[in-house]
This record gives structure tokens, sequence and C-alpha cells, in this order.
């Protein structure tokens, strides 16, 4: 039993040992970062209709309607990218104040890029539905481009190395460490800007409606530990 307990705790020290006998290589240390911007694919907005912005003169119910014809004229997959997230209405207030009672419809709808979201958003307000606020902004294959610019980056931490050497009387050796620990993702989630604004509601005026979505920035960085000759 001593044995097996002895052998137990050997292997997990030879093991610690093995791991750090690159730090007695003689050996050359880079940082290399590569970054890229991509146009977002998938656009998330919240709608939501309410009986109050129109000051109770239209329904939810038609409210309902008209925003089912605009995604449908704009090939909108209703089924797959609208959904309602949350409904209510003042029946709190109605039964203590005696007021009419309003309905209010909140929902998520998914598009794929600006034109479309642009054209949507200008004819839903020609409809009397302009409560229409970003969520997030997405790209669809944002893991693969990470793996992507990793190779990108590796490559260029080689190339700072090869450079570090040229002078040295010094040959760069193979990679005997690699970390990729560090990928950023920026402006994924706050990128519509129409005229400057993050929420659209009441801001779109008949022809002047300008929508854009800013792109997302990914970096990614590796450090290297090449061994020297």
């Amino acid at each position: 039993m001593k044995n097996l307990f002895f052998i137990l705790l050997f292997i997990p020290l030879v093991s610690l040992a093995q791991v750090n006998d690159f730090t007695k290589t003689p050996q050359l240390q880079t940082k290399a970062t590569y970054t890229t911007e991509v146009i977002p694919d998938k656009i998330t907005l919240s709608i939501t209709l309410s009986e109050q912005n129109t000051k109770g003169k239209v329904s939810v119910e038609e409210l309902e309607k008209r925003m089912e014809k605009v995604l449908l004229e704009n090939n909108v997959d209703i089924q797959k990218q609208l959904t309602l997230k949350d409904i209510s209405s003042n029946f709190k207030d109605y039964f203590l104040k005696k007021t009419d009672i309003q309905k209010t419809k909140n929902y998520q709808l998914e598009i794929f890029d600006a034109v479309s979201a642009g054209t949507i958003l200008k004819e839903l307000e020609s409809q009397e539905i302009s409560n229409v606020e970003l969520l997030k902004t997405e790209y669809s294959k944002i893991e693969e481009l990470k793996i992507e610019l990793k190779g990108k980056a590796i490559l260029k931490a080689k190339k700072q190395a090869e450079e570090m050497v040229k002078n040295l009387n010094q040959e760069l050796g193979p990679a005997i460490y690699i970390s990729d620990l560090e990928t950023n993702i920026f402006g994924r989630a706050s990128g519509l800007n129409v005229r400057g604004l993050n929420s659209i509601s009441n801001q779109i005026n008949g022809d002047d409606l300008d929508i854009s979505f800013d792109k997302i920035r990914i970096e990614a960085t590796v450090t290297v530990y090449f061994a020297l000759k």
C-alpha cells in the first residue's frame, strides 16, 4: 500500500518537472495580436405594440396585424424570426382608477442584414409602430473566425521572433510553449446607430431613415516561446 502511495505521489511530481523543463531551454518569448472586423449578420430587435402609443385609437390586435403584414412583405419567416416575449394590460389601474384598459405586447425580431432592418423599421413607422429598440448584434461564424485569427496570430508571432534573432548569432528553434487564452470581442451588443441613438423610438421621419450597425471587432492574442539554437 505504501509503495502504491509513493507511485501515485511520484507521477504528478515527474509530470510537473517535465512541464517546467522548457524554462531551462534558451528561448525567445513573444506575443502577437491579430484583429479583424466583421459586419453583423444577426440583428435582434425589440418591438413593443402598445395601445397607449396611439392614444387608444388602434388596438394591439390591429397593430399586430399591421406588423405581420410588413414582415411578410419583407420576406421575414414569422415562425422562426419573430417571438412573443411578453403581454400585459393595465387591469390594476382600471380597477383603481376606472380608466380604459390598454394592452401591450412585446416581440423580439431577428433580422440578418442592415438593409432589411432599415426597410422594415421605416414601414413599421408608417403603420404607427415606432417603439423599437436594438437588443444585440451578432456574427454567426464567430467561433470559426476566432480559430482563424489564432492561426494568423501564431504566424505573426513567428515572424516577429525571426526578425528579433536576425542580428544575433542564434537561430530560431521550434515552439516550446503556446498560449491562446486571450480572445476579445468588441461591439457585439450596442451597434445600432440611427442618428446617433441606440433607441429608435420616434426617431424615424419618412425618407430620412439612416440606419447602420457598428462592425464587430474580434482580436486574438497568442503567447509563444521559441527555443533558440
